[in-house]
């Protein structure tokens, strides 16, 4: 059965613009290779790291999306990834369920440069986590509950009621 993969990748920088082409031809292939179809390849060029990594500051991002059949890919991809000294960082990323293949199909437009659908957070929070039934603020005559003691307030109350005693 088919699923949907997205793999993204850090290379030096020092590398130039004909061996980041390279690279990323590299990788398409042996997605390729190995009975998966590249769908579409994303370029996001130089970025700053979050952190240093082998003492690069910078790195080249890209991102490859495609459509493959069960482990071997991932296997063989992640393998030639660990042995390539061009790669600072990796991830594969597959997607499951309706929602996460409907967010796939809309990255690939974007990295086609086809239109896709902006969601609002709203939108894709409420398809995540629908809102849970809370209790209301307020009575129905107008007035506010009382709020139940916070926990130190009630060991407090508990420390001075034997004092008292």
């Amino acid at each position: 059965m088919s699923r949907r993969y997205e793999t993204a990748f850090i290379l030096k920088p020092t590398l130039n613009e004909e061996e980041i082409n390279a690279k990323i031809e590299f990788f398409s292939e042996i997605i390729s290779k190995n009975g998966g179809e590249v769908v579409a390849v994303e370029r996001l060029g130089a970025k700053k790291l979050a952190y240093k990594i082998k003492k690069f500051e910078r790195g080249f991002y890209a991102v490859v999306y495609f459509i493959a059949d069960g482990l071997v890919v991932n296997r063989e991809l992640e393998r030639v990834y660990g042995i390539t000294e061009d790669v600072l960082r990796f991830i594969v990323i597959k997607y499951e369920t309706k929602v996460e293949n409907e967010a796939w199909e809309n990255m690939v437009n974007r990295a086609k440069g086809l239109p896709f659908k902006e969601y609002k957070l709203s939108e894709t929070v409420r398809e995540y986590r629908p809102r849970s039934s809370r209790a209301p603020r307020a009575e129905a005559d107008g007035e506010r509950r009382e709020r139940a003691p916070r926990r130190e307030e009630s060991v407090e109350e508990n420390k001075e009621a034997k004092v008292a005693e």
